[in-house]
């Protein structure tokens, strides 16, 4: 009975940390902000807006328009590959620079 209870809490654990790693997170949105992985010039989303510069209009953009703006410094800034509307990459990527972004309540 042990040895079930132990392979059941190893497989819930296992699904659980499978299905976290399909879902957007603020740690991987700043490890995608700040990585030279995006583009292929070696720059990074930080590169032209450390610590939020240059982000105070975002708080006026809904997720889609985000996203876009966000594919838009990828592909024009980076020299890299769009991410796919609405992946998880995408998504913590958009919800970890709206954590840069000046409040708009302000």
């Amino acid at each position: 009975m042990k040895i079930l209870t132990a392979t059941l809490a190893m497989w819930a654990v296992s699904l659980s940390l499978a299905m976290a790693a399909g879902q957007p997170s603020l740690e991987r949105g700043k490890e995608l902000f700040n990585s030279t992985a995006l583009g292929t010039n070696g720059k990074s989303c930080a590169s032209c807006h450390a610590g939020g510069d240059k982000l105070e209009e975002i708080a006026g953009y809904n997720q889609k328009q985000l996203e876009k703006i966000a594919n838009q410094c990828i592909v024009m800034a980076l020299k890299g590959k769009a991410l796919a509307p609405g992946s998880p990459d995408l998504s913590s990527l958009v919800a970890y620079v709206k954590t840069l972004a000046p409040d708009a309540t302000k």
